[in-house]
Order: C-alpha cells, then structure tokens, then sequence
C-alpha cells in the first residue's frame, strides 16, 4: 500500500509541476521550499519529549493558538513544532511563534514523512481538523507515534460522501482507525468520526478551540494605529467586511453603493482571504469609481472619474483582521455567500461585533447556529439581503448592541476545549 500511495503522489506531482513552478514565480522562491516539502527540515537536537502541531492554513494555524500557550505553561520543558501546509498559513505561524520551530509540511511521500520524523523525533502529532495522510499515519503508527486531531470536524458534504464510496471506505477506516484520540467540535462531527473508523471509545466531544482564542474584549492593540495609519474615522460608521472570497468583493460593493446614497458617511473595508487576491480586489475597487487605500503602504489609486469622495479600505496585510475587526461598526463575516465553507465567526462574536453571514457556513456549523439561536448574527441569503440587514442594523444601534452582548455571551458558555486537548496531548506525549 505504501509503494501504491507513493506512485500515486508522484504521479499527481509529475501532473501538477507547471503549476508549482508557477506558483514559485508569482509567490517568490521561498514559496515551493522543495527540501522541506521532501522532508529535510530542522533537525531537533535537544532530548525533550516533542508535540508537533500541524495546521493545513491560516484558519486551523490561527485555531493553534491557545493550545501552543497551554502547552507551554503547563510543560515549559516540552518542545513545540509547528508545521502547516500553505504559504498564508507558514506566513502565520511564523508571525505567532518566532521563537518555536516552524517548517513546512512535508509530502505525504513515505521518505520524506520518514525524513521529516527522523529529524523531529516527535513524541506524538496533533493534526487540526481533519488533516489525514496515509503515509504519515502508516509511518507513526510502525515508529508508535500517536496520533491524535484536535478540534476535530468532518462536514457532511463533500468529504463524508467521498470516503463513504466504496473504493474509499476501506482506506478510510484504516487510517482513521489509527488515529489514539480525536477531540470533536461537537455531537455530530464525533458520529462522523466514528462513522470513517475512529474506535468510539477515542472520540471525545471537547467543542472548538476557536472558542478559546476568540478574545473577549473591546479592543485590539493596535488598533487606533491601524486607524491612524489608514485614515479610518473612528467617529463614523466602519463596515468591516473580513476573509472575503469567490467574489464577494463585487457584492459588497455593490450594497455599498446603494448604501451611500443614504448613508454618505458610511466607510468601508474589505479584508480579503488569501494573498493573491490583493491585487485583483484593489483593481475591483477602483474600477467601480472608489478611490483604494491600502494598508500594505501601496500606492493609492485614484479612478478617473469617482463615483464618491470616500475611499474604499482594504486589508492587504496578515495578521491584522482583528485589528480591523475592534474598529468595526458592524461585520460580514465572508466565504459565507459563497459556497466555501465560511470563515471564523467566534473571534467577532468575542469582540461583541453584530454580524451578518451567509448561508454556506459549514465550517462553522455550530457556531453559526448557536449564534443565530442567541439573536447574535444575521444570516442572508443574497446579495439584496446583504445590503437589507447592513441598512437596518446601521439604522438601530441598540440592535447592534444587544447582537454583539449576546454574541459575547455564545463564546463565554463554551470555552474550554483547549485544556482538555491539552491534557491529553500530554498523557500520549508522557506515556
């Protein structure tokens, strides 16, 4: 099996090189970073117990942050690397943790996973989500390396419907049924775990770690510098648009212009989710008559005939939504009126922000609805309901007060998912 898997992998690079090299001409050299990728990564000289920790984006990488904290409180001796597939989420790991080893995840090529483990002796792995290869698994599992996912999901879409094809379902339940423990978001993620081969007596419902990284606070620091730097009033109306994708950038422009006219003191920022997108979103904004202001320190552009005298704000740098998020008025969480899944709603709920999203929040099904359930968010089906509910909640303050109260309120009542995979990270790291 393992020889298949490796034929298949190469195969499927062999296919996929022109876009690669593509990819490492657009991003720059360090984006490919080929030796990590075969796994000669940083080897670890020091003789302590090892957790390493890997997130496939920006989104689980973010989620890692309480248990990294966790980790190094309660055991300061033990030695954290973190790992993560994308540039976007390497980019944020390392802004998060310049003092821990961060790498790249390597191939799921049975010697690079075998390289890679040589050289980080990791007493167990902890995957976020869903993040399950076979060959890591294969290889763990010979060295007994446990491995466990934190913060567990599986959507019932997709990827449930895949592994239940029959060519599939045989794969799955030997590599899920591997796995030492799986701590779910919720009820219905740990039926699906069990379901794709995870023994039921490994599965705990532990809830989301997300709930534990979402700050319970007013403000941001750095964010009256934010402001300042990118002439956001603070005394007018901010609508923060954050972790938009697959065309959203139009949508909300387009409310936007029908809110103008009624609103003439309305500012708007739009903070898209991947990287690549910058360029194209800055683009968009001026072709529909809006100066861009950027916060990466670009250039401003002008369109030769605006259509208003405000300009459009855009987030074109990492690590800074929340920023953006403590200066908001009010929020469209974004990739919700699109199909992909959604983007994190617990870190506006905790700055007590009255939210909108769309329907296609599976990612954060739970959340989602626990939030709908407390009067806390809006969800909109489309475009015109976009500008509908930014129309009515600009209208009734209180509103947006009580929906960001009760939002607050949500993720208060359910943290604690980041202790309890903690404590057992330890117990398989110490066994």
């Amino acid at each position: 099996m393992t020889l298949l898997f490796d034929a298949a992998y190469l195969l499927a690079l062999l296919v996929a090189w022109p876009l690669l090299l593509y990819r490492r001409w657009r991003r720059g050299p360090g984006s490919l970073s080929l030796g990590e990728r075969l796994g000669r990564v940083p080897p670890r000289p020091v003789a302590a117990s090892c957790v390493w920790l890997h997130g496939v984006s920006l989104g689980e990488i973010n989620a890692t942050r309480t248990i990294v904290e966790e980790l190094r409180r309660r055991s300061p001796d033990t030695v954290v690397v973190v790992s993560s597939t994308t540039q976007t989420g390497l980019t944020q790991a390392r802004n998060l943790y310049p003092q821990l080893c961060v790498l790249r995840f390597p191939l799921d090529l049975s010697f690079a996973v075998r390289a890679a483990m040589d050289r980080l002796r990791p007493s167990v792995i902890v995957l976020m989500e869903l993040e399950v290869w076979p060959n890591l698994l294969r290889v763990a599992a010979a060295r007994d390396i446990p491995v466990l996912i934190a913060n567990g999901r599986v959507t019932d879409n997709r990827t449930m419907r895949a592994f239940r094809m029959p060519i599939l379902r045989k794969l799955a339940r030997s590599m899920f049924g591997s796995l030492r423990w799986v701590g779910a978001q919720d009820a219905g993620y740990a039926a699906r775990f069990i379901e794709l081969g995870v023994a039921a007596a490994r599965v705990e419902i532990t809830g989301s770690v997300k709930y534990d990284t979402a700050p319970l606070t007013d403000r941001v620091d750095g964010q009256e510098q934010l402001a300042e730097a990118m002439t956001i009033d603070p005394r007018r109306p901010l609508w923060v648009c954050g972790s938009t994708g697959g065309g959203e950038e139009s949508i909300i422009l387009d409310a936007y212009d029908r809110l103008l006219r009624e609103y003439p003191e309305l500012q708007l920022a739009i903070i898209p989710r991947k990287p690549e997108s910058f360029d194209e979103v800055a683009d968009l904004i001026v072709q529909r008559g809006y100066a861009c202001l950027r916060r990466s320190g670009k250039p401003p552009r002008v369109p030769a005939e605006p259509v208003s005298p405000r300009p459009v704000f855009l987030g074109d740098t990492m690590g800074e939504l929340r920023r953006f998020y403590g200066l908001a008025t009010l929020v469209f969480v974004g990739r919700t009126l699109v199909p992909l899944g959604g983007s994190d709603v617990m870190e506006v709920a905790g700055m007590g922000k009255a939210m909108i999203f769309g329907p296609h929040t599976e990612n954060f099904a739970e959340a989602a609805d626990a939030l709908l359930e407390a009067q806390a968010a809006r969800r909109v089906a489309t475009p015109a309901g976009l500008r509908g509910a930014v129309d009515e909640l600009l209208k009734d303050p209180q509103r947006r007060a009580a929906m960001g109260a009760a939002a607050r309120e949500v993720v208060q009542q359910r943290r604690g998912a980041t202790a309890r995979t903690v404590e057992m990270i330890l117990a398989l790291a110490r066994r």
